[in-house]
């Protein structure tokens, strides 16, 4: 492990409907950051120039004070990025995980930790990932998609001739199953639209796979073990992945060895396929015939005390605080 000190940009918090994981994840990050010796400077970009005199007031549940995507700007414009030797991204969501604040940092000249602009574009965009995913031959459930101005009617007809029922409806470019619905039948496909819609200009339109929520982490070149979530409610939902005792965790997952073998090396692939580097971790669906389906990547996955990408490192022996030293050195 890398002893040297560093000043480290804690970037947290932001402007999306994930703010408060990013808090709990900036959290734990914080903690481990400053085990490791680093010199740690708090920025949450969404306060502005207004940034909290208190560590505490970061993390707080109630925010500081107005929060707004504009305030991005301003807090890049201050001397608050002065000296600093890379920024942690512990953002989730629109805003941070999206290649925006990625393309502030390479403005200012600034190293940041996870996947450059364009991956992170690309990984933050389904539709966009899972034409990649099929251009590379990974295999992804059938999915059709829609922006604001669509007809009711035609929508259905080809949820049915080209999806089936169930189905998943979710925004193109929110995480955390922020937005997702899933529709037995057409009666409910209009208010699923209606949410997805409202926090994205598309809205995905997925095949669901019934079967097991399986995921894996990328750390490097490497990929760690499959990991099985069981949530308490069926569907793993922000409730789930966000409630300590609401799911439990199984790693490595209790799945056929060559399955999981092929899982990942094709989530190595699919990683690389978008473009992305240094972490992240990938989403699937395991059928109930075993077949395996990539949903997305997530470059800037949580880091909370229920988080899995720590739980996947820590099956292969890696600790937190190494986890996150490690992220620090594949990014400088």
């Amino acid at each position: 492990m890398d002893k040297k000190s560093l000043t480290v940009a804690l970037l947290l918090g932001g402007y999306s409907p994930e703010r408060e994981v990013s808090k709990n994840s900036s959290k734990s990050i914080y903690n481990a950051l400053l085990n490791l010796g680093h010199s740690v400077k708090l920025i949450d970009p969404a306060y502005g120039k207004n940034q909290p005199k208190n560590i505490e007031d970061f993390f707080a549940e109630k925010d500081y004070s107005e929060i707004s995507a504009s305030n991005y700007i301003d807090v890049f414009n201050t001397n608050l990025f002065d000296g600093v030797d890379i920024a942690f991204l512990g953002l989730h969501g629109k805003f941070g995980e999206d290649g925006l604040i990625q393309s502030l940092l390479e403005i200012k000249g600034i190293k940041y930790t996870g996947s450059n602009i364009n991956a992170s574009s690309i990984a933050m965009n389904k539709e966009m990932s899972k034409f990649l995913f099929n251009y590379f031959n990974v295999n992804t459930p059938k999915w059709i998609s829609t922006t604001k101005n669509y007809n009711l009617k035609e929508i259905t007809a080809k949820i049915e001739n080209i999806v089936g029922y169930p189905c998943v409806i979710k925004p193109n470019d929110q995480g955390s199953t922020v937005g997702l619905t899933i529709c037995q039948n057409e009666k409910s496909v209009e208010k699923a639209l209606t949410l997805a819609l409202s926090l994205s200009n598309k809205a995905i339109i997925e095949e669901y796979i019934s079967g097991k929520e399986l995921t894996i982490a990328i750390l490097g070149n490497k990929a760690l073990p499959v990991l099985e979530i069981k949530p308490e409610h069926g569907l793993y939902d922000y409730e789930c992945k966000y409630t300590s005792g609401k799911s439990k965790y199984i790693v490595p997952a209790e799945i056929n060895e060559d399955v999981a073998k092929f899982m990942q090396k094709e989530a190595a692939i699919a990683f690389k396929a978008l473009g992305c580097t240094v972490y992240g971790r990938l989403d699937y669906r395991l059928s109930e015939s075993n077949v395996p389906y990539c949903l997305e990547v997530n470059t800037l996955p949580g880091m909370t005390s229920t988080s899995l990408v720590p739980k996947m490192a820590k099956a292969v022996g890696i600790t937190f605080d190494e986890l996150i030293a490690k992220i620090i050195n594949l990014s400088l």
